[in-house]
């Protein structure tokens, strides 16, 4: 509404000079290309970049940790504070200036939030994220990767569930088929027989495989459920409690969320007793000392900029956009681990595969409706704005 506002002072100050100025004022104005146009490309272009850094770094840090596990790690606590500890690495992305023209998804308002407020939102996101991000590892360490990767498509479906309730999402054909084919995905892995990847020479039917299998399976939905309403409660954050749109406000959210969660799972690792046994775990690691540390590091650095792109991309469009864009990713996990980890890739993996991938797109269609209304909409209010 800025571009708008400078309009109508415009025609307000040559009216007092003279009418007739006024009038030629605005018929050079008419032909002009909107400049919304322009500001809307380079919101995609961040939205782009969002993408991008949430699908490599989900995808890499996938990978690392799958291969820390297959490589003779063994504790779950450290996986998971890898996933988290690296925030510091982001504190100079705090001198990127913010752009100055405000996303249209959040209304700005005047009162800022008290800190206790701000602190309460933190420390609550943080242990939420604290929680899942070691449901997932435990997910990841049970799991082959390719069946953890089809798995976590399910969080779409429940990121639009809760979203329906905390964000007012509103069901559309095209949203109920996304998430019905999400949740057959995932849904399907259940019924074929896997074997665990721990390392145990179990066959896929022994009893302690089959065990294992199942509490990776239900600790990967659990913190899938728990992503997704992460995300609805971010984006909600963002429009009812940050009230800013600034890159400032993103990376604010970044980092003092990584603080908590971070501490939350420091504590655990330590209380575990599993850091006793890391210099044993980095003696016996099969590709050597230097690699295992350099496969840690680089798994905090992969998912930091996960972090950046996801919370990016609720910032930008919405939480359920991030969470489909991380859904469009996951299906690229499997065809790696199919190359470097060997997974087999069986029938249910592959239609799995296909209606992960069915489901994003039927998402990413309504998206695209969604972005021309509302770009129609625009056009014609400030077509009617500059007529008034």
């Amino acid at each position: 509404m800025g571009d708008v506002g400078e309009l109508r002072l415009q025609f307000g100050e040559d009216e007092k000079a003279s009418p007739r100025k006024q009038t030629s004022s605005i018929n050079l104005r008419q032909p002009r290309r909107n400049p919304r146009i322009k500001v809307n490309y380079k919101r995609w272009l961040r939205v782009g970049v969002y993408t991008v850094l949430l699908i490599a770094g989900q995808s890499v840090g996938t990978m690392l940790g799958r291969l820390y596990f297959d490589k003779g790690g063994k504790s779950k606590w450290l996986a998971t504070l890898v996933t988290l500890i690296g925030f510091p690495i982001l504190l100079p992305l705090y001198m990127i200036k913010s752009p100055k023209t405000p996303s249209s998804n959040i209304t700005l308002q005047s009162n800022p939030p008290t800190a206790t407020k701000l602190a309460f939102l933190y420390v609550s996101l943080g242990l939420l994220v604290a929680i899942g991000c070691f449901l997932y590892s435990v997910g990841l360490m049970y799991l082959p990767v390719s069946t953890y990767s089809l798995i976590c498509a399910s969080q779409l479906a429940f990121n639009a569930f809760f979203s329906y309730f905390l964000n007012s999402l509103i069901f559309t054909p095209f949203i109920l088929n996304s998430l019905v084919l999400l949740t057959i995905s995932s849904s399907l892995l259940m019924f074929q027989p896997e074997p665990v990847s721990d390392g145990v020479s179990n066959g896929p039917n022994h009893p302690a495989s089959r065990a294992k299998f199942i509490t990776g399976f239900v600790c990967t939905v659990a913190a899938s459920a728990g992503y997704g309403l992460m995300l609805s409660l971010t984006q909600l954050a963002f429009k009812k409690v940050i009230k800013k749109e600034t890159f400032k406000a993103v990376m604010d959210m970044i980092i003092y969320q990584s603080i908590v969660s971070s501490s939350a799972i420091l504590i655990g690792f330590f209380a575990s007793g599993e850091w006793r046994s890391l210099k044993g775990e980095m003696d016996g690691f099969h590709l050597g000392k230097a690699s295992y540390v350099m496969t840690l590091v680089w798994t905090a650095i992969s998912w930091q900029l996960f972090s950046v792109g996801c919370v990016g991309l609720i910032f930008e469009v919405s939480s359920l956009f991030s969470n489909a864009i991380s859904a469009l990713g996951l299906p690229v996990v499997p065809v790696f681990a199919v190359v470097f980890f060997h997974d087999k890739m069986d029938g249910i993996k592959i239609v799995s595969m296909i209606l992960a991938v069915w489901g994003f797109v039927s998402y990413g269609y309504q998206n695209y409706l969604d972005d021309l209304n509302l770009s129609s909409t625009v056009e014609n209010r400030d077509a009617n704005a500059i007529r008034e």
